[in-house]
C-alpha cells in the first residue's frame, strides 16, 4: 500500500520534475562535470518544466555579463538560503550543486571538512548552497533534500552524494531516493507530499534558472563574491582564492 500510494504522488511529480533536469552543454558539463571556458553566455538546450520531452531547439536566455554581489544574493524564490558560517562574513562563497555530480561528491569529502574548519568556522566566509540539479533522477532527489528539516539538510546533502551509488541510474527510482532520505527522518508521508508539491517545485527551479541567469553552466560552480569560477577546484586552489579575496576585504575597509 505504502509503495502503491508513493507510486501515484510520484507520477504527479515525474513530469514536474522535469523542469530540474539537465541543462547546457552536455558535452562540456553533463560529461565531464568541469566548467566551458569558452565565455558563451547563451545556454543552448533546456527541459521545458511541464514536458517530458527534451526541448533541442529553444529561445536563448540571457546572462549577466558581470552581476554584482547584491545580483548573484538575490533571492530567486520563497526558499530560504541554506548557509553556513557568520551573515556578514567578509568574504561569501557559493556553491551551486546537483546531488548526482561525482565532482560535489568528491569536493563535500576532501576539501568541504577544510573549508569549514579553517574559513566558515572562523568567521571569514560565509557559505551558501544552492541546488542545480541536473537529469531527472537528481531533480527528483533535489525534492526529497528539501523535505529535511533545515538542521539537517546538510546531513542529507552528505548522505545523497556519499550513496551516490545507491539511487543514481538512468531511470528515476523513488524508493532508493526516498531511503536515503528516511535516514535523517523524512518520513513516507512528508516524501509523498514533497513529491507532489507543484510549489516546492517551481521554487527549486526557479532557483536552478536564477543561477543560469547569473552564468553557471554546470556542476561544481561557484561563486567567490561576485568572481564566478566555473571549473572543479582542490582546497589549495579555493585556499589560494580566498585568501586573497580576504586580504582585499582587509585592504578595502583599512582605507
Amino acid at each position: 500500500m505504502r509503495r502503491t500510494k508513493r507510486a501515484t504522488g510520484f507520477a504527479l511529480a515525474v513530469a514536474l520534475a522535469a523542469c530540474l533536469a539537465a541543462c547546457g552543454d552536455t558535452t562540456t558539463v553533463l560529461t565531464t562535470g568541469a566548467a566551458d571556458t569558452s565565455g558563451a553566455s547563451v545556454d543552448k538546450a533546456a527541459f521545458n518544466p511541464f514536458s517530458d520531452v527534451l526541448e533541442t531547439s529553444v529561445g536563448a536566455r540571457e546572462v549577466m555579463a558581470n552581476p554584482t554581489l547584491e545580483d548573484i544574493l538575490k533571492a530567486a524564490s520563497a526558499l530560504p538560503e541554506m548557509s553556513w558560517g557568520k551573515a556578514d562574513a567578509p568574504v561569501v562563497l557559493i556553491k551551486y550543486a546537483s546531488l548526482t555530480c561525482p565532482y560535489c561528491r568528491k569536493f563535500h569529502a576532501e576539501t568541504f571538512p577544510l573549508l569549514k574548519r579553517d574559513y566558515i568556522d572562523t568567521g571569514k566566509v560565509r557559505f551558501i548552497l544552492r541546488e542545480f540539479p541536473i537529469g531527472k533522477a537528481s531533480g527528483t532527489a533535489t525534492v526529497a533534500w528539501r523535505c529535511a528539516k533545515p538542521e539537517r539538510y546538510l546531513e542529507l546533502y552528505g548522505k545523497f552524494l556519499a550513496q551516490q551509488g545507491a539511487w543514481v541510474s538512468q531511470e528515476v527510482r523513488s524508493e532508493a531516493i526516498f531511503r536515503v532520505a528516511a535516514q535523517v527522518g523524512v518520513t513516507d508521508a512528508q516524501f509523498s507530499a514533497c513529491m507532489a508539491d507543484k510549489v516546492l517545485i517551481k521554487d527549486l527551479n526557479a532557483i536552478k534558472e536564477r543561477g543560469r541567469t547569473l552564468g553557471i553552466i554546470g556542476t561544481p560552480n561557484f561563486f567567490i563574491d561576485n568572481r564566478l569560477i566555473k571549473s572543479v577546484v582542490t582546497y589549495a586552489d579555493l585556499k589560494l582564492m580566498l585568501d586573497q579575496r580576504l586580504a582585499s576585504s582587509t585592504n578595502a575597509s583599512s582605507r
